[in-house]
């Protein structure tokens, strides 16, 4: 009777499991679909705060635009200040697993076009707390996903209901492209929004937080206004990022010609 109650246990542990890993799919596709605009253009500031709280700021204009449905092209030009300046940076973000996205840097210094490799998408993007993988879409496939529960997180602006949601990579050439080992995603219900997660990295046991501080809607498309990401060994602050969007437009025309080698090193 004792096995047959265990093996009855572990038979609805196991179903349990199983749903909660197609809930979490389900929430991740229709999170993955959400409408978030066939093209953008914005001016964004990005702040840079050392562990001694040294800040450093700079401006940049950012483009994206879909290209079809499997492509979306970004790029992004520094305007200030002067060592960053004319420096800029195109990605080919691409879904699917059978090509890998393509992401290139504009070092005006060097006049020199850098193509990132895969080895280094790991790597700080600008000093920054987001790494080069984190410009890019994440492949939902590249993850199993398992949801953990519902929460609300406590915004000066309302309360948030989300779904929160663990994320582990299928193989160690994800680890190795992303840098995490794990990440914990909270996405709101009423939109479909990732706007919190934790990143477990595979470096020095630090753990990064990404948070969305403000949201607006902008012709019916969410936008993230401000972000923060935030670098952490235990409870010390290693280096923390903050991302703010404004004059944003969406759906509006842009040439292709924006999306190239030529219009990086060329410069706005």
């Amino acid at each position: 009777m004792k096995k047959l109650l265990l093996v009855t246990l572990s038979a609805l542990l196991g179903a349990s499991s199983a749903l909660a890993a197609d809930q979490a799919r389900s929430i991740m596709d229709k999170a993955d679909a959400r409408d978030d605009g066939a093209s953008m253009v914005s001016t964004m500031q990005m702040t840079l705060i050392d562990k001694n709280n040294k800040q450093r700021i700079r401006q940049m204009r950012t483009f994206s635009k879909d290209i079809d449905a499997n492509t979306e092209h970004k790029t992004i030009f520094f305007l200030s200040p002067s060592d960053v300046k004319n420096t800029s940076f195109l990605t080919y973000d691409y879904s699917g697993d059978d090509k890998d996205d393509d992401q290139w840097m504009y070092l005006p210094a060097l006049k020199k076009t850098k193509r990132i490799p895969a080895s280094d998408k790991d790597a700080a993007f600008m000093g920054s707390d987001f790494s080069y993988s984190d410009m890019t879409d994440k492949e939902l496939d590249d993850y199993s996903y398992t949801l953990l529960g519902e929460s609300t997180i406590k915004r000066t602006q309302g309360e948030e209901q989300v779904w929160k949601i663990e994320a582990l990579p299928v193989n160690q050439a994800v680890i190795d492209e992303t840098g995490y080992t794990k990440s914990i995603l909270y996405v709101r219900k009423d939109n479909y929004v990732l706007t919190r997660a934790k990143f477990y990295l595979k470096k020095a046991s630090r753990i990064k937080y990404m948070d969305v501080r403000k949201m607006e809607e902008i012709d019916g498309i969410w936008v993230a206004m401000q972000t923060t990401m935030t670098t952490k060994q235990g409870s010390q602050t290693l280096h923390k990022t903050i991302l703010t969007n404004s004059a944003v437009t969406v759906n509006t025309a842009i040439d292709d010609d924006m999306f190239t080698i030529r219009a990086i090193e060329k410069g706005l």
